[in-house]
């Protein structure tokens, strides 16, 4: 069987291990999730033994656990505190270095030569924001050449999702829970208490090149159907909704609402909602000498709207207090970013909300937000 793109085939999980063997043959340094530190994170995997088998997570606002799934699914998790971003925009990255010597100045690119990477267990809202990565990073005017290196020639493996964290929204940004486009190949795990087996989609030429490797069979209509359950399963228990009804609309009009002050007296400032993010892509530049004055470097790190330097301009800063930072941060995930990129810059993924140190949730925000909004416009209330 000659496997093309949009071809659905199964095989047992024991047959995992084929796929990274191939993945490996073919050159490839695999990402994938894995257990650190007590929790599912993205790293370097060489087997199968790697994958947290047998693990699952709960994730709440402001909380994330560890716990058995009950059962040996791979990939039996919500959703990670890292994201794949970070190895395409890494959190820290040298531009350039310049020496000093009896002649001069001597100048240093900074261009390391780049893996071929694959990513293995990508969830369908992660594909959405890598495709927003892409847009901000390759395709506009000016192209960035570390994330443009990193992403040439990435290999995808989706993971389309058979269960919906309490924090999950994906459904509402039309993100999840089932990958659509972006992937090399897309795997849906079931497990029941007699089978073990993966189904998977052909997304690319490459991706059949890999599966024709694997011990593999046409997914029959009953696996099929079983796949499409799953997801369908997660579709109808997500932990949030959205309504994106008009959102750009509200939050423009509603920029003065007294409810961000509200908001503000809860949030810490301290930036872990845009580390966590999978779009976010705020840098700021740093320059560096050593001791003996002959030796620059520049970098660029990480940055994020909340830290209150960010918008340091001479004189002072520009988005001084809570208020101002947590408004500018969620009216430009949810109405600028589509003035600016077309789409929404937020995918539903939920991190934000889960790995906020108080639990503030831009779901719940959004909706006091848009009721005084109906109240107001009603004539019921008064601002």
């Amino acid at each position: 069987m000659v496997l093309n793109a949009g071809d659905k085939i199964t095989f047992q999980a024991q047959h995992l291990s084929q796929l990274l063997e191939a993945l490996t043959t073919k050159g490839y340094r695999v990402i994938g999730p894995t257990l650190r530190q007590q929790a599912i994170v993205y790293d370097q995997i060489t087997t199968i033994a790697d994958l947290p088998a047998g693990w699952t997570d709960e994730q709440a606002g402001g909380s994330y656990r560890l716990k058995k799934s009950g059962n040996e699914a791979y990939f039996n998790f919500n959703i990670s505190p890292h994201t794949w971003k970070k190895f395409l925009s890494p959190p820290e990255v040298r531009l350039w270095a310049a020496t000093q010597s009896a002649s001069g100045f001597s100048l240093e690119q900074s261009e390391e030569a780049q893996p071929k990477l694959a990513f293995l267990g990508v969830h369908p809202c992660e594909l959405q924001a890598l495709a927003i990565l892409d847009r901000v990073f390759m395709q506009d005017q000016f192209v960035d050449p570390v994330y443009q290196s990193r992403r040439e020639g990435l290999f995808i493996v989706a993971l389309n999702c058979t269960q919906a964290g309490e924090t999950c929204f994906c459904l509402s940004m039309q993100t999840g829970p089932q990958a659509r486009a972006g992937f090399d190949l897309a795997l849906t795990e079931i497990v029941t208490d007699n089978e073990h087996y993966f189904v998977m989609e052909v997304g690319s030429a490459s991706g059949a090149e890999v599966a024709s490797g694997l011990d593999y069979l046409p997914a029959s209509p009953a696996q099929l159907e079983a796949a499409d359950n799953a997801v369908q399963q997660a579709a109808q228990h997500m932990g949030r909704q959205l309504d994106t009804d008009g959102l750009k609309e509200l939050l423009y009009r509603n920029y003065e609402h007294p409810h961000w002050s509200q908001v503000a007296e809860r949030c810490l400032t301290c930036g872990n909602c845009t580390m966590v993010c999978p779009t976010c892509f705020c840098t700021s530049i740093e320059d560096t000498t050593d001791l003996s004055d002959t030796q620059a470097e520049r970098w660029r790190k990480w940055d994020s709207c909340f830290t209150i330097d960010f918008t340091y301009l001479h004189g002072g800063k520009i988005r001084y207090s809570p208020r101002s930072r947590y408004r500018q941060w969620l009216t430009h995930k949810l109405a600028t970013w589509q003035d600016q990129f077309g789409s929404f810059g937020c995918v539903g993924c939920g991190r934000c909300i889960s790995w906020c140190p108080v639990g503030i949730d831009l779901t719940a925000e959004v909706k006091v937000l848009k009721e005084n909004d109906m109240a107001i416009r009603s004539g019921d209330l008064n601002v």
